[in-house]
This record gives C-alpha cells, structure tokens and sequence, in this order.
C-alpha cells in the first residue's frame, strides 16, 4: 500500500476508532453547563418577570411568533405558573447534573430543552453570549462529552475494574436504575410531545429526539446481552464520527464568530481611529466599576492599544491554527480579553460562553496537566478529614473504549 494511502487508512481508523478531544469537550461541557446554571441561578428572583407568566412578552404574543418561526419551547404547552417552575427547575437541575457529567447524554438533551424554552420564550432577551450557548447546547447533545471528568466516567472505570478482577466468568453487571428510568421517562414525554405537535414545526428536532431515545435503547440492549457484536460496534463507530463531526463543527463555529466580528469591526470608523473601546467605557450601563472605566478611558494611549489589539487578534486567530505556539499565545489573550469585558463592561455571562467556546482549542497536555492538578488539590483536601480519594490519570478516570458505559448513554 503506498504511503497516502496508508495515511489515509490511519485516519479513516482514527476517526471511526475514538472520540477525539475528549478533555476539549468536557471543558465545553463543564464551561458552558456553569455559565448557564449561575445565570438561572442569578435570575431566580427574576425567573417570573424574564421569562414566566409576568414578563412584558405575554404567552399568547410569544406563543403567535413561535408558531411562525417554528421554533421550539416546551413553555409553550401550558401557561400555567406551577409547569413554568417545573420548567424552570428542570433546566436548573439538567445544567448542574450536566456540568458533574451524570448520565451526560440524558442530561445533555434535557439541557438543550431548558436552553431551548426559556431563550424561545422571551427571544428579545438574549444577547451574544446567549446565542452561542443556544448552538452549542444543541452541538453538546451530538458528542461523547463523558468521556472524561464525568461521573459516567468514574463508574465506567469502577465497573471496568470489578470485571477485571472477577475475571472472564464474572456475573453480568447490575442493571443502571436511574439510566432505565430515564429512558422510560424521556420516552414518554417524547410520545406526548409527538402526540400534541409540541416539540416544534422543523422536522429536524424532533427527528433528532426520537433518533437519540431508540439509538439509546438499541445501544443499552446490543451492550448488555450482545456487546461484542458487530451491530454494537457498528453503533459505537456511528457515535464516534458524530462527535467528530460535531467538534470539527464547534472548531468552525468559534472561528465564524471572531473572523466575522474582527472584519465587521474594520469597517467601523470608531476602530479604524483607535477610540472604539472609549465609548462603552462611559456608557453607564456598562459601567459595573466607574472609577476602574473612567481610569483606563482617561488613559488615550491603552484605549488605543486594546482597541486595535482586539481587532488584530480576532482577524488573526482563525489563520493562527496552523502554527500551534502562535495559536496558543492569542488563545490566551481572547480568554483575557473577555475576561476583561466581564470585569469592565458588566458582562460576565457572555464572557464565560466565550471563553468556554475557546476551550476546544485548549492544548490537550494543558488539560492533562490541570487536571492532574484539580486531582491533587482534591486530594490534599480530603486528606485533612483523614479520607484520600485514589489517584487518577489525566485528574480523572477514564472511560473504557468499547463499553457502553462511557458516558454517552441514557442507561450507562
């Protein structure tokens, strides 16, 4: 076989093989979960006003531009208080049992319902950040986002672990309760949604729903009665190429964003001139710490500097892929940028999409590293109260390949 060939061949085999970046799409899955849990969380007080039975944007008038839109809210099936607080409360619990990785898939689609319904609902609410934490909770339920620092992980390896030792002959594995009523559950508000028209006029998400429930349910039973079977590694290859895809995709969707930002900005008179960065600094809205905006405005000279600097880096960054250590030195300043954006312009969920949309370009060493490193803290911790959890690879276990319990399904 000549060379391209067998280069091709080892790509074809790595792609259909593994998930790659799989510490890459925890991150996204921890930063994205976070940042939407704190912001449900922050709006608690407000829940009623924003998006509830009292927000300026009425059900009926809401429920008139979904229908034409075709969009998706479960808000929609009632306008009753007590369903818009289990609502509510179901995107607070999916995004906080999403960031700790249990049953992800499961709660992965449930985050992308609360995400869905609530922005849906009160859709003149949203923002930048807003949006993209609206495509990348859609993009979260197509990857294996468990492989690593999930607890899916965790009882993967545990389970991984009692096979060995009991070797080849060891009894099958108790059923996951929880995954199997989760199914069951989910099944049937599927039924009901299809039943009713309530899960929206595309084709696509509902399409998508009903794929991901009967995918699941052959994959639990082809991995508990048939796991060496090709249908079963037929499912797994199928699995690994759609998280592939989906990370290419959350790759392209990062660079679409600061490439159209950057050549957007060139065209503003405000940016060519240096002074862009002058006026949200004296805009009260976006002035959490006066006396810090009122500092750096005064300062001609640094309002010049970032104002370009931000421009440069974002025009950059797509082309800076091909050149790791470039890639990585303006990874770094996009992360403090936005960092400073949250501290100086009061905008601190927007920041934190941002930054944990970058995270795919994360250095996986780095990654390891850190993770290594939020392990030894853990363990330093626990250590006072006499309790040292065990030491883990890569600050977490990991997932075996070809299990079926990896993280990526409703039913473990």
């Amino acid at each position: 076989m000549s060379s391209p060939r067998r280069k091709l061949a080892r790509a074809a085999q790595r792609i259909t093989s593994s998930a790659l970046g799989p510490y890459q799409t925890a991150v996204i899955r921890i930063g994205f979960s976070v940042t939407y849990l704190l912001f449900l969380l922050r709006e608690l007080p407000h829940r009623h006003e924003m998006y509830g039975p009292d927000a300026p944007w009425g059900w009926d008038m809401a429920k008139q531009l979904i229908s034409g839109n075709e969009s998706f809210s479960v808000l929609m099936w009632s306008n009753s208080t007590a369903w818009f607080e289990v609502v509510y409360a179901i995107a607070l619990v999916s995004a906080a049992l999403l960031m700790l990785g249990w049953h992800t898939r499961a709660m992965s689609v449930l985050f992308m319902a609360g995400v869905l319904s609530l922005q849906n609902r009160s859709i003149f609410l949203g923002d930048g950040g807003d949006n993209v934490i609206h495509l990348m909770a859609i993009y979260l339920v197509l990857t294996r986002c468990g492989q690593v620092w999930s607890l899916d992980a965790r009882r993967a390896a545990r389970a991984t672990r009692e096979v060995t030792a009991q070797g080849e002959g060891a009894r099958r594995p108790v059923p996951n309760v929880a995954g199997t009523v989760l199914w069951v559950l989910l099944g049937l508000v599927l039924v009901a949604g299809s039943a009713t028209g309530g899960l929206g006029g595309t084709w696509w998400l509902p399409a998508l729903f009903w794929v991901l429930w009967i995918g699941h349910g052959a994959w639990w039973a082809l991995n508990r009665y048939a796991p060496r079977s090709e249908p079963r590694l037929l499912l797994d290859v199928i699995a690994n190429l759609v998280h592939n895809a989906t990370l290419v995709v959350i790759m392209v969707e990062v660079c679409l964003i600061y490439a159209t930002a950057g050549w957007y900005k060139i065209q503003g008179s405000r940016w060519q001139d240096g002074t862009a960065l002058y006026y949200p600094l004296k805009l009260d809205y976006f002035t959490p710490w006066p006396a810090l905006s009122d500092l750096l405005a005064s300062n001609g000279v640094m309002v010049m500097v970032l104002t370009y600097g931000t421009v440069i880096v974002q025009v950059a960054f797509p082309f800076t892929l091909f050149n790791r250590r470039v890639k990585n030195v303006l990874l770094v300043a996009m992360m403090c940028e936005h960092a400073g954006i949250a501290l100086l312009l009061g905008l601190p969920f927007f920041s934190m999409a941002m930054i944990a949309a970058d995270s795919v370009f994360l250095p996986t060493a780095f990654l390891v590293w850190l993770g290594g490193q939020v392990t030894l803290g853990r363990q330093l911790l626990f250590s006072r109260s006499g309790r040292v959890p065990a030491q883990r690879r890569g600050g977490e276990e990991e997932a075996p390949q070809h299990t079926g319990s990896d993280g990526h399904t409703l039913v473990g």
